[in-house]
């Protein structure tokens, strides 16, 4: 699919799935306004694929990094035509354990993030209508143990892209839900110390495996910025090799 017109701000962009993205996005055609913390990835980025990228340093919780990344979009590509919210920090624990620090981490860089990239990004993306992308996640829809803010944040998230998805119709301005499984580095850390449980959670998913982020995540976010995706919004797709089949 063809992105030669797309121009898309990335959360989390610069690294793991957000990373696979941004690199996908560029490949296809797409500019890439990158949001991460981590500076060395993002320079590694800007290196690899040249002008095709701007990295922009920052904190997802401040609005003031949402509305900047809006601001560069235009300003370096002259417009925002989708926006990939991808990035999120969580601690696990069995709920009764979570501190307050806990679900603020959670809430602050998944849901205000997301919340806050939507809303700058809003104004540019009602100007020739657009996609936006938001990150759910298994752990909500299947109630996975230790997961209690993670899954609650990314359910909050759903059920707000359900509603942007009904208001914005109007405008021409989609947004939709990826659901992923995948090797990210985080999870081949966790696969090498804990083998067994790695083992175990392989083996209920029906295609076998966990998912490549650049060969299987980021060409399914593709999609959905791209045209081919226009008469698709309010949706929830599960990257997930099967694991979880909605109704």
């Amino acid at each position: 699919m063809d992105l030669h017109d797309k121009v898309v701000i990335v959360t989390g962009g610069a690294s793991g799935i957000g990373g696979a993205v941004s690199r996908v996005l560029i490949r296809r055609g797409a500019k890439v306004v990158a949001v991460d913390i981590d500076e060395a990835a993002g320079a590694v980025l800007e290196r690899e694929v040249g002008d095709a990228v701007t990295f922009l340093a920052g904190d997802v919780s401040e609005d003031a990094v949402a509305r900047r990344a809006v601001e560069t979009a235009v300003a370096t590509y002259g417009s925002l035509t989708s926006l990939v919210n991808n990035a999120h920090a969580s601690r696990q624990g069995r709920f009764v354990d979570l501190t307050e620090q806990d679900w603020a981490l959670s809430f602050d860089t998944g849901f205000t993030a997301t919340r806050q990239f939507m809303r700058a990004a809003y104004p540019e993306l009602r100007k020739q209508g657009g996609s936006v992308v938001n990150f759910g996640s298994g752990a909500g829809l299947e109630g996975q143990p230790t997961q209690a803010a993670y899954a609650a944040a990314k359910e909050a998230i759903r059920g707000l892209s359900r509603v942007a998805a009904t208001e914005w119709a109007p405008e021409q301005i989609r947004v939709n839900v990826v659901c992923p499984i995948a090797l990210t580095p985080g999870v081949i850390g966790w696969r090498e110390a804990y083998p067994q449980m790695f083992a175990d959670v392989v083996a209920k998913i029906p295609l076998g495996r966990f998912g490549d982020p650049e060969g299987d995540v980021a060409p399914i976010v593709a999609f959905l910025v791209s045209d081919d995706s226009v008469y698709m919004t309010g949706q929830t797709l599960m990257a997930d090799g099967g694991t979880t089949k909605l109704r």
